[in-house]
């Protein structure tokens, strides 16, 4: 999962995003075009690992992962240029979803690039820029398909789609709340509109409204325009993430629950990019490794043992499933077989979350 987090100067997006280096198992220099973007990796938040881990003696534990992308240079004008924006613009086309990072605190020491905070019109800043974009790529793509429909009859439902994409996006309209059907969202997939990407708003807030942010009127402003578009909202304050990301491990939940808060912000919003895109995760365990591994929603077990290794999924024979709360309560992998709850499952079984699995198969 590549999540790539956007937002307008001195909204906390590079705070948030220092936050996530310093929290995940790696920082690094990840290449796209000619800049070259941080990523940070953090680990998915899943309490399953530890408990197998116990269990099956395991010698180490692997969460999944998910990838940060830190795209700059989102300013208004980005879409003709201002601030590199055409280069980060295209960064965004590599990613899965947005993480839109959006100002809801009040600071006079941090000066708004606009004078004032107003999360709407932050958002609309940004978002006409993707819009923008998608025009200048349509526009481009519709020219050469005319071109190539003059010889080619069949190219016409497709060059009509494009017509109407373009229309609406002309009227402001997001390609993501368009009203297409399935099939035409694949045919305009290859094109990676910006506009067609999933979006989640993080609200950053401030320490005071960490806990409690109902009363805060920008957060809920936030919260009202998300709904209208059916997108999530997680409420973070960046400069808490900062402090968290730099405490050793034992301590986090401490320091959380003196906040009054069950998990970090960090966590939140990597299980609302899950939830966002449809991902669950399968689990397998032994000596060497308990490990979770991140598919999507509806995969079938070939499928998802080709996530494993190309070969499990070219040599798939059956795979040995345990749903991991039927497991928990046995105590063990036996005598789970013995009450008869891990099943062989062949080509068509459709994996769940929390499936314990073991693939067999033949190259």
């Amino acid at each position: 999962m590549k999540l790539g987090i956007v937002g307008l100067p001195n909204v906390g997006k590079s705070t948030l995003f220092n936050a996530i280096t310093s929290a995940g198992a790696e920082a690094s220099n990840y290449p796209f075009c000619t800049i070259e973007p941080n990523v940070g990796v953090v680990s998915v938040p899943d309490e399953r690992l530890s408990v197998l881990s116990k269990m099956f003696n395991s010698a180490k534990i692997t969460p999944a992962t998910v990838e940060f992308f830190d795209i700059a240079g989102l300013v208004r004008g980005a879409s003709k240029g201002e601030g590199l924006g055409n280069t980060f613009l295209s960064h965004i086309r590599e990613v899965n979803a947005i993480v839109h990072v959006v100002r809801c605190f009040e600071d006079d020491n941090i000066v708004h690039v606009d004078g004032s905070v107003d999360p709407i019109r932050d958002i609309e800043t940004i978002e006409l820029e993707l819009v923008l974009s998608d025009l200048e790529m349509l526009e481009r793509h519709k020219t050469k398909t005319e071109r190539n429909a003059r010889n080619d009859k069949s190219l016409r439902p497709y060059l009509e789609l494009v017509g109407k994409v373009k229309e609406n996006l002309e009227a402001g309209k997001m390609v993501r709340a368009m009203d297409l059907t399935d099939d035409e969202r694949k045919e305009l997939r290859g094109l990676g509109l910006l506009t067609d990407k999933p979006v989640i708003y993080v609200a950053n807030v401030s320490e005071d409204d960490v806990s409690d942010s109902e009363g805060n009127v920008h957060v809920k402003s936030l919260k009202e325009y998300a709904d209208r578009f059916d997108c999530e909202v997680v409420t973070i304050c960046a400069r808490i993430e900062a402090e968290v990301a730099e405490l050793p491990e034992e301590e986090k939940g401490e320091f959380l629950a003196e906040l009054g808060l069950a998990e970090s912000g960090l966590d939140r919003l990597v299980r609302a990019g899950y939830r966002l895109l449809g991902l669950i995760s399968f689990l397998t365990a032994g000596e060497k490794e308990s490990r979770a591994w991140t598919i999507k929603r509806g995969y079938r077990a070939p499928q998802a043992a080709g996530t494993i290794h190309t070969d499990f999924e070219r040599g798939f024979i059956k795979a040995q499933v345990v749903a991991y709360d039927a497991l928990i309560r046995c105590g063990s992998l036996a005598e789970a077989k013995a009450g008869g709850l891990v099943r062989m499952e062949g080509k068509d079984y459709v994996m769940q979350d929390g499936d314990v699995v073991e693939f067999r198969f033949n190259v």
